[in-house]
């Protein structure tokens, strides 16, 4: 349905909201999928390598240093969105076995409808609660966890904890990596917390995030990098500096968390809304 330029968008109506796809002024073959406004996901069906999303850049890099070039990896994606990154990975790493959870169905088919998966790309999506999903999975089944889920804009706070944490770290092979995306604001409270949450059962971490985000200037994306071995820091701040929009890399985890402590399922909460109007006013 959208292989074509389309002058308008599409919308239809899924269990979380409101789905958008908004065709790219820009790029022929590009959407945006949108959920009740916020931003959720850019696809190139052209050129699945096209990134539209510094974060999502971020997540790519990791991606790409975390094995041998083309190497397939076994994935978990949690959250599906437009299905941006197992495109990528599907595109980057051909023979990657890749499962994708997403909780709302109606999207999922939304997605599939009007932005394909190229044919033979080994993607399976399953619908359901992530924590759910992974708690009857495996041990050591992965090589990568990407945590990429929103309710609307907020993580939920099931998604949060320690115990969730553990979860993941027990689906992830021995050398598997977890790649996950907060989102926060000033003063940083949920993303220290989540990064000292991670740690305790990933303890092997480092982060990529834009300079003005890690002072507590503004709203914005913090991609974590965690494991039981060490990330590929040198790597890493290579390509966060040579970005578009250049990230910073911080490897000094036990600082920026700054005394948080493990969140755990009995305090756990969602993780902050982004400020009023961030995304603009839309019809």
């Amino acid at each position: 349905m959208a292989q074509r330029k389309r002058s308008e968008r599409l919308v239809e109506t899924v269990a979380s909201g409101v789905a958008e796809l908004l065709p790219d002024p820009d790029r022929d073959t590009a959407f945006t999928l949108l959920l009740d406004g916020a931003p959720q996901s850019h696809v190139d069906l052209a050129d699945p390598t096209h990134l539209q999303f510094e974060y999502v850049r971020r997540m790519a890099a990791a991606i790409d240093l975390l094995a041998p070039p083309g190497q397939p990896l076994r994935a978990l994606h949690l959250g599906g969105g437009a299905l941006t990154v197992p495109r990528y990975l599907a595109a980057t790493r051909p023979g990657s076995p890749q499962r994708v959870v997403e909780i709302d169905g109606p999207l999922v088919e939304f997605v599939r409808r009007a932005l394909p998966l190229p044919a033979k790309a080994g993607i399976r999506v399953r619908v359901e609660d992530a924590r759910a999903a992974v708690e009857g999975m495996r041990d050591s089944g992965y090589d990568l966890i990407v945590l990429d889920v929103f309710a609307g804009a907020r993580t939920p706070a099931h998604l949060t904890s320690v115990e969730f944490a553990h979860a993941l770290a027990r689906v992830l092979a021995p050398t598997g990596h977890l790649i996950a995306n907060i989102t926060d604001g000033p003063p940083l409270r949920h993303a220290r917390a989540q990064v000292a949450t991670i740690r305790a059962a990933l303890p092997e971490a480092c982060l990529v995030a834009d300079s003005s985000v890690l002072r507590g200037r503004r709203y914005g994306n913090v991609v974590v990098i965690a494991g039981r071995t060490p990330p590929p820091i040198a790597g890493l701040a290579r390509r966060a500096a040579g970005d578009w929009f250049p990230g910073r890399l911080e490897t000094d985890l036990e600082r920026f968390a700054g005394g948080a402590t493990p969140v755990t399922d009995s305090v756990a909460v969602a993780s902050p809304p982004p400020p009023a109007g961030l995304f603009g006013n839309r019809a």
